[in-house]
């Protein structure tokens, strides 16, 4: 492997494939079954959207099957041009990792990185303080991701070497700097309502406090870099743990 080697992990082709030709498929198809359904639907007394239904069974044919048809189809495409956008893109070498997805584009050096992981579906690099330097939601394949870092010389973990330090957020919970329960109670409210960017956002201001933080089942769980400055004595001790 020469020294500016570089390895990229993304979807591939047959990912692109997949969204553009089988979404739009899958779309058109709802559609062409709604028409066709809809008068039986409408006569279902339990059915919800009944007016929608008969509406629709009162249209003229083919006018209809053809109208829903073409409208399943663009939604199709709507939502591969979404799930094109959010595809994860890694390129990893020996002196950086690139993380690309969104329209957003981030560069990691890598000696500013202590360990790689995946912490469920997201990709997760920290540095020395057990801060997070990257967390990107990831449908990559764990064993290629793994291959790349590793290949490249990166300390990929298989574990969070941190997870015994998260503890389950409760507001006004004792343990936490200054500043971070707001922030928290204002993600909790940005995760219930499916806003990824407010989230995203309130979890880069915490990560300033100090405060590291993990989703389960839209439940945020929080943890205390090194950094951080710590109010009480009750805090969780680090849990360090050897990366290689």
């Amino acid at each position: 492997m020469t020294a500016d080697s570089r390895t990229t992990v993304h979807g591939g082709a047959a990912e692109l494939v997949l969204m553009w030709g089988g979404f739009p498929l899958v779309g058109a198809g709802a559609g062409w079954l709604l028409a066709a359904g809809a008068g039986w639907v409408a006569d279902l007394p339990w059915a919800p959207l009944q007016g929608l239904f008969e509406a629709l069974s009162r249209l003229p044919e083919p006018h209809v099957t053809v109208g829903a048809t073409a409208v399943g189809a663009v939604a199709g495409l709507v939502l591969a041009g979404v799930g094109t956008a959010e595809r994860l893109t890694v390129t990893v070498d020996r002196e950086r990792a690139a993380l690309r997805c969104d329209g957003r584009r981030q560069e990691v050096p890598r000696r500013d990185v202590r360990v790689v992981l995946l912490d469920g579906r997201d990709l997760v690099l920290l540095d020395a303080d057990g801060g997070e330097l990257a967390r990107e939601r990831s449908d990559l394949d764990a064993d290629r991701l793994r291959s790349a870092f590793r290949a490249h010389g990166w300390p990929w973990s298989d574990e969070d070497p941190y997870r015994g330090a998260f503890r389950l957020w409760v507001p006004d919970l004792p343990g936490l700097p200054a500043g971070a329960d707001p922030l928290l109670r204002a993600r909790a409210r940005a995760v219930e309502r499916n806003r990824h960017g407010d989230a995203r956002e309130l979890r880069r201001e915490l990560g300033r406090l100090g405060v590291v933080v993990r989703d389960e089942e839209r439940r945020q769980y929080w943890r205390l870099t090194a950094r951080a400055v710590r109010p009480d004595a009750d805090q969780p001790p680090m849990v360090e743990t050897d990366p290689r």
